[in-house]
């Protein structure tokens, strides 16, 4: 893939950075899966979404906010996601939790399209910790 140019990247819909996001946390997300061994395919898809609901994904939001764990970019970036307003709440959760989880979601495809994969999966690594915490899923 190539990069693009800082400029282009902050020049895109936040929303349109959460896409990415979403993406490429569900991609990470579920090569975790299948490197620990979830591998049934009934199994998967609700196993995965213990990590990228909009609930887990804010939840992971305030822990990294309480941690002061993203740099200022990423704050920055991470409030245009959580005040972009889509038009539409997915009906299993509130307004608050879902712009929580599209700014975190914004972070994620922002770090991406710059290229910035080493950040990208450190936070991703970082937030499949602090959800297995929460739930204890081993």
């Amino acid at each position: 893939m190539s990069e693009l140019r800082k400029e282009d990247v902050k020049q895109l819909n936040a929303l349109a950075l959460a896409y990415m996001g979403d993406a490429v946390l569900e991609q990470k997300v579920r090569e975790h899966l299948l490197l620990i061994g979830r591998v049934k395919p009934n199994t998967l898809h609700r196993e995965a979404t213990k990590y990228v609901s909009a609930k887990a994904q804010s939840m992971v939001m305030y822990r990294l906010l309480e941690e002061n764990y993203l740099t200022e970019e990423e704050l920055a970036v991470f409030k245009r996601g959580r005040n972009a307003k889509s038009g539409s709440i997915p009906k299993n959760t509130d307004v608050q939790t879902y712009r929580n989880s599209s700014g975190f979601e914004a972070v994620l495809g922002s770090l991406y399209l710059l290229g910035q994969l080493e950040r990208v999966y450190e936070i991703i690594d970082y937030a499949i910790t602090i959800v297995e915490q929460s739930k204890g899923v081993s």
